[in-house]
Formats: C-alpha cells, sequence, structure tokens
C-alpha cells in the first residue's frame, strides 16, 4: 500500500470527546489559578493591622550589647519549670559571631568534672543576678540526699532593662537548635506584676520548640508553639485555651533561619511563623478574659474554700492582663518538670514529680548528650535578628 493511501482520519474527523476533554481540564486548571489568587488576596486584605508602627529597637548583632540593651540573666533556680540549666553570662553560652547571636547549653562537667557535678561539691555562680535567695545563686551536690549541681549551663538574655512595648509588634529571625530536652524560647513577660503573681500578669509565648528529632511523639523540632499564659493562680493557668502550634513538613526549624513573630493590638493578637497568613496562634479581645478561662466558681486556697478572684476586674476591658509593657526573653533551657516535655513521650529520664529529677537527667548523661551535636551552630539557637515596634 502506497503512503498517500493510509487513512488519516484525525486530518478529516474531529475528536469531539478528545477536545472537550482537552478545554475542560484547561478550564479547571485556570479556574484554580484564579481561585487560588482570589484566596490570598482576600486572605491579605482581610487580615486585620495593628496600625502604625513605630521602630522602637533593631539589632542585627554587629556586637553583643550587653551593656544597654541585654540583660544577661545569671540564675540556677530553674526559673519556676524545675529546668536542670544554670544561666550563665559566659561566651561559652552567648556571643556573637559573624553577625549572629548563638545562645549555646554546654555541659556543667567540662567545667567542674563529672563526679564534681554528682557528689560532694558546693558550687556558686559567678555574677548571679536571681531574686532567689534560696537556690539560685548556688547548688550542692550530694548523692545520698539525690542533688546534683545544675549539670547543663545555658544563657537566658532580654530587654528587661532596655525596651518594652503595650502593642505592636516584634520579629525574631532565628534557628532552632537540635538535641534531646533542649527547650529554645522567644517570649515576653510583663515588667510589672500588675495583676499579680505569674500568671496573672500574662506571659507572651512567640515561639516555643523541642530540640527532640520529628519522630518525638510530643512534638519535636519540627513543630513551633505559640501561646499566651493567663490565671488567677499558678495551678489555675488557662493556657490550654490559647495556643497553637505550626509544623515545618519538609524541614524541620533547625534547618534554616525562620521569621517568629507577634503583632499585638488592643483587639487581637497574633503569633505566627514567617507569614501573618500562617498563624499558630490568632486571638480576638473580644471577651473578658476571666470569662474565656471559664474558671470554677470557688477554689481551695489552703484550708478555706474562695470565690475565684478576677486578677483583671480593673484592667482594660476584654484586654487585661496584655494591655501594659511586655519585654522580650530570648533563651535555651534543658529539661525541666513543668510538662513541657511529657512523661512517657520517647526516652525521658526523668519523671516531673520525682523528688529527685535533675539527678535522674544528670545521671543518664551519656545518652542525651550523644543527641547534641558536636557543631555548636547546629546546637545553638542562632539568631540573625531581632525587631521591636511600639503602635504609635
Amino acid at each position: 500500500m502506497l503512503t498517500s493511501e493510509i487513512p488519516k482520519p484525525w486530518l478529516t474527523d474531529k475528536d469531539t470527546y478528545g477536545r472537550l476533554s482537552y478545554w475542560i481540564t484547561v478550564i479547571v486548571a485556570f479556574l484554580g489559578v484564579v481561585g487560588g489568587a482570589l484566596r490570598v488576596y482576600f486572605a491579605w486584605v482581610q487580615t486585620p493591622r495593628i496600625g502604625d508602627l513605630c521602630l522602637v529597637m533593631d539589632d542585627d548583632f554587629n556586637t553583643f550589647d550587653t551593656g544597654f540593651t541585654w540583660f544577661q540573666e545569671v540564675d540556677m533556680s530553674g526559673f519556676g519549670n524545675g529546668e536542670f540549666e544554670m544561666t550563665t553570662n559566659s561566651p561559652n553560652n552567648s556571643f556573637v559571631q559573624d553577625g549572629k547571636l548563638y545562645l549555646v547549653p554546654t555541659l556543667t562537667s567540662d567545667v567542674i568534672g563529672e563526679a564534681a557535678v554528682r557528689d560532694g561539691f558546693t558550687y556558686n555562680i559567678t555574677g548571679c543576678t536571681s531574686v532567689n535567695t534560696t537556690n539560685g545563686c548556688g547548688a550542692v551536690s550530694n548523692i545520698t540526699a539525690g542533688t546534683v549541681i545544675n549539670p547543663v549551663m545555658s544563657a537566658r538574655i532580654s530587654t528587661k532593662r532596655s525596651h518594652a512595648i503595650t502593642y505592636g509588634k516584634v520579629e525574631v529571625v532565628a534557628k532552632m537548635p537540635r538535641g534531646d530536652w533542649i527547650w529554645p524560647s522567644i517570649w515576653m513577660l510583663p515588667l510589672e506584676e500588675t495583676y499579680g503573681a505569674w500568671p496573672a500578669s500574662g506571659e507572651i509565648d512567640i515561639a516555643q520548640s523541642r530540640g527532640n528529632p520529628p519522630e518525638y511523639p510530643a512534638q519535636g523540632v519540627d513543630y513551633v508553639r505559640g501561646s499566651l499564659q493567663w490565671g488567677p493562680f499558678t495551678w489555675l493557668n488557662a493556657v490550654s485555651k490559647t495556643f497553637g502550634w505550626w509544623t515545618n513538613r519538609r524541614q524541620t526549624f533547625a534547618d534554616g533561619f525562620h521569621t517568629f513573630a507577634m503583632e499585638w493590638s488592643p483587639d487581637f493578637i497574633r503569633l505566627y511563623v514567617d507569614s501573618r497568613l500562617t498563624y499558630t496562634l490568632y486571638l480576638k479581645f473580644n471577651e473578658p478574659f476571666f470569662q474565656r478561662g471559664d474558671f470554677p466558681p470557688v477554689v481551695q486556697n489552703g484550708t478555706d474554700f474562695i470565690q475565684t478572684p478576677n486578677p483583671w476586674a480593673t484592667g482594660t476591658k476584654n484586654v487585661a492582663p496584655f494591655d501594659r509593657p511586655f519585654y522580650l526573653i530570648l533563651d535555651v533551657a534543658v529539661g525541666g518538670t513543668s510538662g513541657w516535655f511529657p512523661d512517657g513521650a520517647g526516652t525521658k529520664p526523668w519523671l516531673d514529680h520525682s523528688l529527685t529529677a535533675m539527678a535522674d537527667f544528670a545521671y543518664s548523661q551519656d545518652t542525651w548528650y550523644e543527641t547534641w551535636p558536636k557543631n555548636i551552630a547546629d546546637r545553638a539557637m542562632v539568631v540573625d535578628s531581632v525587631k521591636m515596634w511600639q503602635r504609635c
């Protein structure tokens, strides 16, 4: 058969169904693009703004200004969480290099020896700033009593003596650390306890993470969490009503730098990672916090039963306790007995309610220290910049 005699029906006959399927695919794809663009547009324009902002702090860490900007907290008390580190002003634990701030946990045994950490040694921290006179500035290790010297040295710095804002914005560009039981935090506390002792005067947790790997069952380094902490008593904290998280599905938050941000106005507070379109927490100030907490009407105070007090009755309606100046804190904690690392999750070597929790952690050092990167840049919370704005 000659080539010219081969049937070529596609030259004369139109495939109606083929054309129809082609145009349906094109139209659906086009509508998908348009729909996605419209969703992003309306999400952007409908996202509440906090109004005009005035920059009050901008630190890109060309230097480490501990004379004015950053206050280094030197403390062995555990900061109310039963944390296992002591915080120091040592350049081993906090320093600036190549335009970045490093907050690094290290082993106490590297300084005083492992035997001293465990038994028969009295340690008094140099330059102590703690207000806790009982155990904030020193410790004694005693194997019989089950006490140890804090097995980790780390850093906690704040703007307590330099910058605080009431309504505004905070942006911290940082990379989270790796390592089991490492607890990095970017957060805020009130300058004054106007409404009472913690948590009555509030706490803003912009971003907290855990250095444990992604397979850790209680959210590891591929998650960050944000929250507001508030309540009339330490044991009546309503944080479970105001928290959220964001996960990095393709990589962990230790693999690169991210912007951890807080936007705060008299109408709302928003915590987010990288973009205000992706929240860890968005909360409208549309009801009083005492009502939002749904606290029991009567609580036990010692041996007496009392009506649950409202600490915020005299504050700004719907906003108190988040209507006062707050300052910024950056720290890297390790372990603790507050429940941040839940009992039974992973290979946790201590129990929160144990009287020897810190000692149990110290005696398992060989196990958890193996998970800490030897490269300081991977073990540290590395901060590229910090910015704070006040609402003008």
